[in-house]
């Protein structure tokens, strides 16, 4: 039986409610994921950054300043994906979202190999565009424990 909170809905095209949304206080915690050094070689196949930093243990534990392998920041950002962030509200009444891309986007601090990673997010931004609403969302992806992030993304997503 699913006894979770029900979420306050707000209209894609209501604007003073969304705008309402905007914050400097972030969501709570989302759920941990691993970042496994498999996870870190496939995404070096994928992408062809095979940088020794992310896929050579050995020399990483003996040359890099960090001890080991890290994860690219780019596998990191693409991990958003895989976080349920608990949000009390959600957007409703549109037809289509989509990923309208990054206002800015940074890697702080680096994702060792073997690191538990979850996220938050805030409201940054609201704005009633030609194709619709416009939404940055500024989500913060951490080392479970860091205080520091490891990626901040302010995503712009547009609702239509």
């Amino acid at each position: 039986m699913n006894h979770a909170i029900p979420k306050r809905q707000i209209d894609f095209r209501d604007i003073a409610a969304l705008q309402a949304l905007v914050s400097e206080e972030y969501s709570p915690w989302s759920n941990p994921f691993v970042v496994t050094q498999q996870l870190i070689d496939d995404f070096a196949a994928l992408s062809g950054d095979d940088y020794w930093i992310h896929t050579d243990p050995e020399k990483a534990r003996a040359q890099s300043p960090f001890g080991t392998t890290i994860a690219h920041g780019a596998l990191v950002q693409v991990l958003a994906s895989r976080f349920h962030i608990p949000l009390d509200w959600e957007i409703v009444g549109f037809n289509n979202m989509v990923n309208y891309g990054s206002d800015r986007l940074r890697f702080p601090s680096p994702v060792p190999a073997g690191s538990a990673i979850h996220a938050r997010c805030r409201v940054k931004a609201v704005q009633a565009v030609k194709a619709g609403t416009q939404v940055t969302l500024e989500i913060a992806i951490h080392v479970v424990g860091q205080e520091r992030p490891s990626v901040l993304n302010e995503q712009v997503i547009l609702y239509m």
